[in-house]
């Protein structure tokens, strides 16, 4: 029987220098790319391997190596277009959780971090086949491949016998292996977005005579802005554009090219990709349409193209975009349909939308705001906002990173990135799409499955602002480029007009801000009143709206000098109403890069209240970032493998597939079965009070003396269980028991199983917590009060699993009727500290089994001495493959 291959194993991976690679499991048809590949090897990485001169391969060499059982033999190569660049193995051991480990990386491709990525998915690929360790012997003279193990983040241990050094290499995920991975995914995603903003040349295809033509418009937009390199048209029959020498290809061109812009027909673009593959180009700008957004041809088209890139090493921005440009006076670069860019800044700016793009930019400079960098992705078929934020994390020119989403292509990924970033730079998103949920665009990405509210949330936990509009996109982002944070929440007030002071005042309280007492400073005040109003509040407040409108033309210019020399000494952030005007006014600047504004520059609003709200959002980003970033509990009454093992043999009872002893493998995709979570809640240190399912008021009356009264009847049913009506409680009798379960029966109608239960001790707060297994985030969260007001409220918080200590206090307090758990409202205070610690173990349960679809604890109750839970429910479902953002690094 011929092995199964396993295509989950193939991905497209970024490697240390920013180009790509294709991944996948060997083939007996690669015998000749393995010849091609051995034959380009020099001497000294074949003694390494072999420990021995071996010119070349023999033919049952070639084929022993080629011809693999996925299972006991494995082998991964990594391939640039048609030709293989390296290979890692492992031979399965006497000792069946141990294998032996080889790896070879051609001689021109080696210190690119090829041998990184390959060992991280074979190593993927050896836990999925049980493997728990890898055995490497290693010549004492290579040193650099002894250092590359142990820099690997694997807890390695060696031993010197028979010439060799022998490596026992530890597969068990660490700390400190997920801390290598990541460092080494940051470091090789930023560089490949830092190729693309970077070029030393420029080649656009697709560059006619025609005067707004894409091409030529791109051409053009490169020369006016005077980009450091040389820029090469392409055109097949013309001699020159817009004054340029024109090429007939892009091989005839004599000079190294790095990125190229392409703008030829949608059918036209695979052969032009190929050409620059060829020719050594290290990005593509894609400005070309017809892809993904015209319908499945184009989607498929939209494939091919990234696959091909990206198998020769070429990352892709779009297609459909309207282009990237960066301001940077070393680089000038403006590769997009834009005609004017805003000047240079300290804003990263990435729009998913093209036909926006341009509009949003010239947003940006009508306020006068500058921008570092700007990339609109387009369909997004490759290169993501994600990419972005790695680059930006890092990038010394830009402070504030703003994102315009339709979509989230890897949203586990994004929040991971973001929650890492906001702690260095803001991150302000608007995110469309809140009542549009469901609706099928041409993006790569899919459309999010969790209401927008959940979305809300999860940005909120990852610390990122989001806003509703454009407009405060460029409120909140003018106040964050150019003024510091603020300390804390009190606001001061100054203003020369009654009217607008009031406005200022009910907007701040609106927002959840602390404003002082305003200073009026009547309608003739000038520098002078300013001065004094400003020195007066200095030390009481955290943060200065200061409001200017004369009502007859005043001395302006004097004014905002003053307000300036208070934003520099103060270290407060300041922020105006000055004239109505909107953006950056020349008045109000610190005089940055060519006159540009610099920090230190106060931001002005057409009205109070807006300058007011874009406060309120930077007030909370900053009050995040103060808060502790908590860390995960250690729970040592944890039994992971024990919660894996109930999954498995739930879903192989089920009929739903064969257990394999890996969650991932044990059933069909799809299959799902609604069962007591009790055992499995078990297994994670939670303890569900005992009850059990009766079909009689005989019955219910005899589980109530075994139980021990007083007991509650009620609906056992996952769908009904949160209706009102469905519970009675404090049954301390015979009779009452009957009565119950036969007022329940005749209320819910036949089909609904009921419960008996003992009563849980009172007085304490129903509450409900749930997961759901969301297709693009991977496991939320959610948590609420479990009386019918906050459920018909949809009063319900939501976090991102696993969930830190901080998370959970974070989540508990998140909801609206939250005060009830904390004494207010005739309410006595109850356990809190216990229902966050129910709530850290849910979220680790929920992050560490995908096989759980859904999960119900309903109703927990949270009393004065600790929880209650009551009730849990849970739908198991067969799972294939690992959590976005989960296993080893990959493209997409």
């Amino acid at each position: 029987m011929e092995p199964h291959y396993p295509a989950h194993w193939e991905a497209d991976v970024v490697l240390a220098d920013g180009g790509t690679a294709h991944l996948r499991p060997i083939r007996p048809e690669d015998a000749d790319i393995l010849r091609a590949f051995y034959s380009r090897l020099s001497d000294q990485s074949i003694y390494f391997r072999f420990f021995g001169p071996r010119p070349r391969l023999s033919d049952r060499e070639i084929t022993w190596f080629t011809t693999v059982d996925y299972v006991n033999r494995v082998a991964l190569i990594a391939t640039l277009g048609t030709e293989m660049v390296a290979v890692v193995r492992f031979d399965r051991m006497e000792e069946q959780d141990s294998a032996e480990v080889a790896f070879l990386v051609e001689d021109a491709h080696q210190g690119r971090g090829v041998a990184s990525v390959l060992m991280e998915h074979l190593r993927a690929a050896a836990r999925e086949r049980g493997i728990k360790r890898f055995i490497a012997d290693v010549l004492p003279s290579n040193t650099r491949m002894m250092a590359f193990f142990r820099q690997a983040g694997y807890t390695a241990q060696s031993q010197f016998e028979d010439g060799v050094v022998r490596m026992t290499l530890d597969l068990a995920t660490t700390e400190t292996s997920r801390e290598v991975t990541t460092a080494r995914e940051h470091r090789a995603e930023a560089r490949s977005i830092e190729r693309l903003l970077t070029p030393a040349s420029v080649v656009v295809v697709g560059a006619g005579r025609e005067a707004g033509g894409i091409g030529q418009t791109v051409l053009r937009n490169l020369l006016g802005a005077d980009f450091s390199g040389p820029v090469y048209p392409v055109h097949r029959e013309v001699r020159a554009v817009a004054g340029v020498r024109a090429y007939k290809s892009v091989s005839a061109i004599d000079e190294d090219v790095d990125l190229a812009v392409v703008a030829v027909p949608a059918d036209a673009v695979l052969d032009v990709v190929k050409e620059c593959a060829e020719k050594g180009v290290k990005g593509l700008v894609v400005v070309s349409s017809g892809f993904g957004e015209t319908g499945q041809d184009g989607r498929a088209r939209q494939d091919d193209l990234v696959r091909i890139a990206r198998s020769y090493g070429l990352r892709v921005v779009g297609p459909n975009c309207l282009g990237i440009a960066n301001t940077d006076p070393a680089v000038r670069l403006n590769a997009t349909l834009a005609a004017h860019l805003p000047g240079r800044g300290r804003v990263g700016f990435f729009s998913q939308s093209g036909a926006l793009g341009t509009a949003l930019l010239q947003r940006v400079a009508q306020r006068g705001m500058g921008i570092s960098t700007f990339v609109s992705a387009g369909n997004r078929a490759d290169v993501s906002g994600n990419d972005l934020l790695q680059y930006w994390e890092e990038d010394p020119a830009t402070d504030v990173i703003l994102l315009y989403l339709e979509s989230l292509g890897n949203p586990r990924k994004f929040a991971r990135l973001a929650r890492r970033t906001s702690r260095k730079k803001p991150i302000v998103v608007v995110k469309s799409g809140g009542t549009t949920q469901g609706v099928p665009v041409g993006h790569a990405a899919p459309v999010l499955g969790l209401p927008d509210t959940a979305l809300s949330a999860l940005f909120e936990q990852a610390g990122v602002v989001r806003v509703d509009d454009l407009t405060q996109l460029f409120d909140v982002a003018q106040l964050l480029a150019y003024q510091p944070l603020p300390a804390g929440p009190r606001v001061g007030v100054v203003s020369n007009s009654d009217a607008m002071a009031l406005l200022a005042v009910d907007a701040c309280v609106a927002a959840g801000l602390e404003p002082r007492p305003p200073a009026n400073l009547g309608a003739g005040a000038g520098a002078g009143e300013y001065r004094k109003a400003l020195a007066d509040m200095d030390g009481a407040v955290d943060a200065i709206v200061a409001i200017y409108m004369p009502p007859v033309p005043g001395n302006a210019a004097e004014v905002a000098a003053e307000l300036v020399r208070v934003a520099g000494k103060t270290g407060k952030p300041v922020l105006a109403t000055f004239e109505g005007r909107m953006g950056m006014p020349p008045e109000l600047r610190v005089p940055g890069e060519k006159g540009d504004p610099g920090k230190g520059s106060i931001p002005s609003y057409p009205a109070a209240e807006e300058a007011v709200r874009a406060l309120a959002h930077v007030v909370r980003h900053a009050s995040w970032r103060e808060r502790p970033q908590g860390s995960f509990p250690d729970l040592g009454d944890v039994d992971t493998a024990g919660a894996r093992a109930i999954v498995d043999r739930i879903l192989a009872t089920a009929g739903t597939g064969e257990a394999h002893g890996d969650l991932g493998a044990t059933a069909a995709a799809g299959a799902s079965i609604e069962v007591d979570a009790t055992e499995l809640l078990a297994r994670y240190g939670l303890e569900v009070w005992p009850s059990e399912v009766v079909a009689s008021p005989e019955e219910a009356v005899a589980a109530a003396d075994r139980l021990g009264r007083p007991v509650v009847v009620r609906s056992a049913g996952l769908e009904v269980s949160h209706r009102a009506g469905t519970v009675r409680l404090g049954l301390s009798d015979p009779e009452g028991v009957r009565h119950a379960y036969d007022d329940l029966a005749a209320r819910l109608g036949p089909g609904v199983p009921l419960s008996v239960q003992r009563m849980a001790p009172q007085p304490a707060v129903p509450t409900v917590v749930r997961v759901v297994d969301d297709p693009d985030f991977g496991a939320v969260v959610s948590f609420g009060l479990g009386e019918v007001t906050a459920r018909l409220l949809g009063d319900e918080a939501f976090r991102l699993a696993p969930l830190t200590d901080e998370d959970a206090a974070a989540l508990v307090r998140s909801v609206r009727a939250a005060p009830l758990l904390f004494g207010e409202y005739g309410y006595p205070p109850v356990a809190v500290e216990a229902l966050e610690d129910l709530l850290v173990r849910v979220g680790r349960l929920a992050d560490e089994l995908p096989g759980v679809a859904r999960l119900d604890l309903d109703p927990i109750l949270v009393g004065e001495a600790g929880v209650s839970v009551l009730g849990a429910r849970a739908v198991l479902r067969g799972t294939v493959g690992p959590r976005p953002d989960r296993g080893p690094r990959r493209l997409g």
